[in-house]
């Protein structure tokens, strides 16, 4: 995409990108699940969602 035919949506989601990987810990409350998401990628983001649905399953299994 050109500089042009960026929208703003687009080029605003880059520079929070690029300032989220010049300084990571800035913002305590600017993070959140769209950032962690945004950092792993869809691989991370699956692998994590798996890990959190296994623990839900290992701890009905255990507990109930």
């Amino acid at each position: 995409m050109t500089k042009e035919k960026e929208s703003p949506e687009y080029r605003r989601e880059k520079m929070r990108q690029e300032e989220l990987k010049r300084n990571p810990s800035g913002s305590i409350h600017g993070s959140g699940l769209p950032d962690l998401v945004g950092s792993l990628g869809w691989k991370g983001t699956g692998i994590l969602l798996l890990i959190i649905v296994l623990a839900v399953i290992v701890y009905y299994v255990f507990f109930y």
